[in-house]
């Protein structure tokens, strides 16, 4: 078979997260020698404002792009005029390129390559990512109370089935999401095709050694940071998944122990929102310091934390659910402060010196962990480090896929 990949996405490229985890991950792979072709869904606003910074990123790694404008109402009927969309670019592209794989990210996805893989015979690769359905449920995005979501979770959980049973490769970013799929004993299902790719993070980006003591300056001075505070961080949006009162009541712990801690906030979500909350607690402002930042900004900014917190909702299914934060901040030698139940964080925190798995809720719960971050060994930094270029480097990733395609071009 042909070296030709047709990558679909419903994220798209100009988003920060097709930024971030999939053209990297792509670039990489067509260095390799792949032809690589990507069908994206953009937001219109955003795909204005970063159309030429992706075209310039594409066109250097020789990648085809060719994005439809994502449709956002109604509900549900949005999605179906999607897929139509890609479904006929898709079919197409494939009269004169002949794809061999189609590279499914999602579930949306997923439906035009099953169906490519039906009419064409194409390899098709499952990257499902998440239990789609269930963290619709769980996120609160769909209410199956109502029948028509209760009809459409179903639905959902039915085709997830086919698109692993009739999948010739899956793609999952964590171990317990692939012992959770086992576990269904489902036709045509074994860990032979579940291949487990995290969340990877650029190490070379997220590098502690690349940092100066003058950037590091720079930001303190801008944000009003002394040398001798304790600055506890968060970093990315703080929405749907990630609890931010409970994030907020450990900070209020922590500043009982730690009166001249700091939480410095690294987002793009809305100050007032996270001030609003801060106040509930009776956390003073001049505690709180939220701060945007571009990507090449993070790592530097990132750098005044002395360790870093992050709360994700253990609902079941985050099973699947791979933090690229872990991965970038783990690159930065920074602790991390998490709850356990996510993924396979449980795992990585437990077995290396890099940060706090925290078990429960309480102020009990949030104290026992401010004294364990407190008695960190030094050489943590360093061991996180490691651990990040050994299990998440960017480089591993693109090697994985690799693997998985060049076993999928010889069938």
């Amino acid at each position: 078979m042909n070296n030709n990949i047709l990558y679909i996405s419903y994220d798209g490229m100009t988003d920060s997260l097709g930024r971030s985890q999939v053209l990297p991950y792509l670039c990489g792979l067509a260095a390799k020698g792949f032809i690589i072709t990507i069908i994206s869904a953009e937001k219109p606003i955003v795909f204005e404002q970063g159309r030429s910074e992706v075209e310039e990123i594409v066109k250097n790694s020789k990648i085809d792009w060719q994005p439809i404008i994502y449709t956002k109402h109604p509900p549900i009927i949005s999605t179906l005029i999607d897929i139509l969309k890609i479904h006929r670019l898709a079919f197409k592209l494939h009269k004169t390129k002949q794809f061999s794989i189609i590279h499914c990210r999602s579930y949306i996805s997923a439906f035009i390559g099953l169906a490519m893989k039906h009419k064409f015979g194409c390899r098709f690769v499952f990257d499902m990512r998440g239990f789609f359905a269930d963290e619709r449920v769980d996120g609160n995005i769909w209410n199956t109370k109502k029948l028509i979501y209760r009809k459409v979770y179903q639905y959902f959980k039915n085709k997830e089935k086919i698109f692993m049973t009739e999948s010739d490769a899956i793609i999952s970013l964590t171990n317990a999401a692939k012992s959770e799929i086992l576990s269904w004993q489902l036709q045509n299902v074994d860990s032979e095709k579940i291949t487990v790719i995290p969340c990877c993070a650029d190490v070379n980006h997220f590098d502690f050694n690349k940092i100066n003591d003058a950037t590091i300056n720079e930001w303190r001075k801008k944000l009003n940071i002394t040398d001798n505070q304790f600055v506890l961080s968060y970093l990315g949006s703080v929405g749907t998944w990630y609890m931010l009162p409970e994030m907020l009541a450990f900070f209020s712990q922590l500043l009982k122990i730690q009166q001249n801690a700091i939480f410095l906030f690294i987002t793009r979500d809305s100050e007032k929102l996270i001030r609003t909350e801060a106040e509930k607690f009776c956390i003073p402002a001049e505690k709180i310091v939220v701060q945007p930042a571009t990507r090449n900004q993070v790592p530097s900014l990132a750098s005044l934390s002395n360790a870093s917190l992050f709360f994700i909702k253990p609902v079941w299914s985050k099973k699947a659910s791979s933090p690229t934060k872990l991965a970038e901040l783990m690159a930065l030698g920074i602790p991390c402060l998490t709850n356990s139940g996510v993924g396979d964080v449980d795992d990585i925190i437990r077995k290396n010196p890099i940060g706090v798995l925290i078990e429960g809720w309480s102020k009990n719960d949030y104290r026992l962990a401010i004294e364990k971050m407190l008695k960190l060994p030094p050489e943590g930094k360093a061991v996180a480090r490691q651990q990040a270029c050994r299990q998440f480097s960017l480089q591993n990733g693109v090697n994985a896929y690799e693997k998985v395609y060049e076993k999928l071009c010889k069938c």
